[in-house]
């Protein structure tokens, strides 16, 4: 499959060779090596170092796994037929061409084709720890304090090496040369970047406090910029771990996120007071250029001077105005004007009463006149009112007289005809023990008993019961004589 005589094959396989190679030539060989050797391959990885189509519409970006990372480019062409998403995090396997660019001898793969396979572990991670932080509420708006208009003391927490510090500084000077700028020196990338940031923000919210120790004499700070430039996922880790973001969210000064690109998000940009795309974009926003603020003083200054001109010529023109007043040049004439008003309101106030007298006068006799006749009819006609109601009351009380004696003769013909008296008339009697209970049964007696019997005419008979026995009591006798019957 692969020939011997070829120039790549004696770079690939000839230990020392015959003459020196310049470096294209060796970039050639390398490429014709690899794409000779491996062809089209397939390849699994997660896409880092992605930063968005450039004006082609060429994808640049890089795959990985837990150890290595090889280069990957999606021309123009292919990406309208790829559909799997494109961005760092993402896991895809990716079928494609071996080369290497000569430009830089670097290999990398010429992507045809993409799928997508799922999220890589640092996306779930950075997934995972979004969710959870949003749902305590350190993403809220409600919590994001705004910037001061003019800081004068700055801290920064970063590396005090490299292009970004130094970017920082320039921007921040050249636009407003008199700010303090202090630096909290913290690595941005690897192991234990994400304490040292962490413990930066914290000492530079202890600044001018007697938290601070030897830096409690300098001015607190106005605003934190937590920065670093860009780089890929993993570069920029440390600003996606949990102890960046409580640090940030404990800080009692502002914080500004400038960490990467404009592509770039980590999860301190979601929880700072305010998010830059770059290091010096961060500083553009924490304060204007100078200008801007002597341009508005000037603006200011102007604005006031014709505001007290204009007032100052106000208050010439009311004082002109009251100089030529009659009033400063013939005070009399005011006083004579005001006297003869005087005059005026006096003879109108007695006139006023005069009519008000005379009005309540005329009112008066009007009502006692009316009080007269009304009084000369009145009682006549009160007196006939009066007999009237007597005539009708004595009618009522004979009426309601004559009523009550029918009723009362009707009751005592019903008392008559109920009286036991009415009873003895109709020639009954009534018989009582000595007790005064009337007898009604013959067994309510014993011998020997004294009985009265009461008749009509008020006159009463007593007796006495013999000793025979009650019938109820004593055996059946032969029947009494005449005379016994009589004593009954």
């Amino acid at each position: 499959m692969h020939s011997k005589g070829g120039a790549w094959y004696n770079l690939c396989m000839e230990k020392s060779p015959k003459r020196p190679y310049s470096v294209s030539e060796i970039s050639a060989l390398v490429r014709n090596c690899l794409e000779e050797r491996f062809g089209i391959v397939e390849v699994e990885g997660e896409i880092t170092d992605f930063r968005g189509a450039n004006g082609a519409g060429h994808f640049y970006f890089s795959l990985k796994d837990s150890q290595s990372r090889i280069a990957a480019v999606l021309f123009a062409g292919r990406a309208f037929a790829v559909r799997a998403k494109v961005e760092n995090g993402r896991k895809v396997r990716v079928r494609g061409r071996l080369t290497a660019y000569g430009g830089t001898s670097r290999y990398q793969i010429i992507v045809e084709s993409m799928a997508d396979t799922g999220v890589g572990d640092l996306a779930a991670q950075f997934e995972e720890l979004k969710r959870r932080l949003s749902a305590e509420g350190l993403f809220d708006d409600s919590r994001k304090r705004p910037l001061p208009v003019l800081p004068r003391h700055v801290g920064v927490v970063t590396s005090p090496t490299g292009s970004v510090i130094r970017d920082f500084v320039n921007v921040l000077t050249r636009r407003f040369p008199n700010i303090d700028i202090l630096v909290a020196p913290a690595r941005v990338q690897g192991a234990g970047a994400a304490g040292e940031i962490a413990a930066g923000v914290r000492l530079l919210n202890d600044v001018g406090t007697p938290a601070g120790g030897p830096l409690s004499r300098l001015p607190r700070r106005d605003v934190i910029v937590v920065m670093r430039g860009g780089g890929s996922m993993e570069e920029l880790w440390c600003f996606n771990e949990e102890a960046v973001a409580r640090a940030i969210a404990a800080s009692a000064i502002p914080i500004v996120s400038g960490v990467g690109h404009q592509t770039d998000f980590t999860i301190a940009d979601f929880v700072a007071d305010m998010r830059a795309p770059t290091p010096s974009a961060a500083a553009e926003l924490i304060v204007r250029p100078k200008s801007d603020f002597l341009h508005e003083l000037e603006s200011l200054s102007s604005d006031m001077e014709s505001f007290l001109a204009a007032r100052i010529e106000f208050a010439r023109s009311r004082l002109a105005a009251a100089r030529s007043n009659r009033v400063f040049s013939e005070p009399s004439h005011l006083t004579e004007h005001f006297m003869q008003r005087v005059d005026g309101l006096a003879r109108s106030l007695e006139t006023s009463l005069s009519n008000a007298v005379r009005d309540s006068r005329d009112r008066i006799s009007s009502a006692e006149k009316s009080l007269a006749v009304r009084r000369a009819s009145f009682l006549p006609e009160m007196r006939s009112r009066l007999d009237g109601a007597a005539v009708r009351m004595g009618h009522s009380v004979r009426a309601r007289l004559s009523d009550r004696r029918a009723a009362l003769a009707a009751l005592s013909r019903q008392l008559s005809a109920l009286s036991p008296l009415g009873v003895l008339e109709r020639g009954y009697s009534i018989t009582v023990l000595e007790s005064g209970h009337a007898l009604r049964d013959p067994s309510e007696v014993r011998p020997g008993d004294r009985l009265e019997t009461r008749l009509a005419r008020g006159g009463k008979v007593l007796s006495v019961v013999d000793g025979a026995p009650h019938p109820r009591r004593q055996p059946r006798q032969p029947a009494p004589a005449q005379d016994q019957l009589e004593l009954w």
